[in-house]
C-alpha cells in the first residue's frame, strides 16, 4: 500500500504478501520499520478474505538487523527512551507471533540480528540454500533480548547457547539443521515452494488454524500434568461444536470440498 515508506502490502485474496523493501538497507530495522510491520500485520489480520500471510525481503538480504543510524540515536536515550524503544519491537514481534493466521518467511537472502527474530516468530520459514544466519548482538556488546523467546522456541536452547554466544554466522543448511528454518531450496525454487506450503496452509479451516496456533503457543513446553491434559480435552470438545467443525465433517463423510473452500 502506498501509506508505507519500508515495505509493501498486497492483499490478493486469500494471501497477504509483505514486501520489505528497504534493499538499500539491506531491510534493516528501525523505528519507522516497526511501525510499519506492525501495521501492515492489523492490515492482513483485519481482511476476511485472507487466510494466509506470505513475508518476504527485495534485495540481497530478508533482514539485516538493526538500522545503525537507529543504533546510533538509541545509545544517546535515556533508560526510559530505551525502554519505550525496545517495547516497540517487542510489541511488533508479539503481533506478527499472535497473528490467527499462519505466517511463511520467505528467506531470500541473509539474516542478521533482529531479523533472527522476525523468521522466527513466523510458523514456517522457508530459505534459499545461499542465505547466512547470524545472532551479532555479543559482537558489538549487546544482547539478543527482545528476540530471544522466539529464537530460542524456533532453534532450541542448546543451539541458541551456542549461537548467541559466539555470533557466529552459519548457513542456512544448519539453520535447516537446527530446525530454525523448515525446508532449503535453491533460489530458482524458492517461489514454487512457498507457492505449495500456502496451498496446503490454503485448504484447510480458517478458524482452526488460529486455534491451532494458539494450542501450539499454549502447550509448547508445559509438562503434561492433569490440568494440560483436561485443557486439550476442554479444547477439543469446544471445537468440535463449531460450525465449522461441524462444515468439515459433512463435506469429508459427503466427499465434497468444505464451504470455505468453495465461498468467497
Amino acid at each position: 500500500m502506498s501509506d508505507f515508506t519500508t515495505l509493501e502490502l498486497h492483499l490478493d485474496g486469500a494471501v497477504a504478501r509483505i514486501w520489505l523493501n528497504r534493499p538499500e538497507m539491506r531491510n534493516a530495522i528501525d523505528d519507522v520499520f516497526i511501525r510499519e510491520l506492525s501495521a501492515a500485520f492489523a492490515q492482513a489480520e483485519a481482511a476476511p478474505a485472507v487466510r494466509v500471510v506470505v513475508l518476504g525481503g527485495r534485495g540481497p538480504a530478508f533482514c539485516a538487523g538493526a538500522n545503525l543510524n537507529w543504533m546510533k540515536k538509541a545509545a544517546e536515550y535515556t533508560q526510559a527512551q530505551n525502554l519505550q524503544d525496545a517495547a516497540g519491537l517487542a510489541t511488533m514481534l508479539r503481533t506478527l507471533h499472535h497473528s490467527s493466521k499462519p505466517v511463511v518467511a520467505r528467506i531470500q537472502g541473509d539474516v542478521y540480528a533482529g531479523g533472527m527474530g522476525i523468521v522466527s516468530a513466523c510458523d514456517i520459514a522457508i530459505s534459499v540454500d545461499t542465505a547466512n544466519f547470524c545472532l551479532s548482538e555479543v559482537k558489538i556488546g549487546l544482547i539478543p533480548a527482545t528476540i530471544s523467546p522466539y529464537v530460542i522456541r524456533a532453534m532450541g536452547a542448546r543451539a541458541a547457547q551456542r549461537y548467541f554466544l559466539t555470533a557466529e554466522r552459519f548457513p542456512a543448511a544448519e539453520a535447516h539443521r537446527i530446525g530454525l528454518v523448515h525446508e532449503v531450496v535453491a533460489a530458482e525454487a524458492l517461489d514454487a515452494k512457498v507457492d505449495e506450503i500456502v496451498k496446503s496452509l490454503s485448504g484447510a479451516a480458517p478458524a482452526a488454524l488460529g486455534e491451532c496456533k494458539r494450542l501450539l503457543r499454549d502447550v509448547t513446553g508445559q509438562p503434561i500434568t492433569d490440568e494440560l491434559t483436561q485443557e486439550t480435552v476442554r479444547r477439543i470438545a469446544a471445537i468440535r461444536a463449531t460450525d465449522e467443525a461441524r462444515e468439515g465433517l459433512r463435506s469429508f463423510l459427503e466427499k465434497r470440498k468444505p464451504t470455505w473452500l468453495t465461498q468467497p
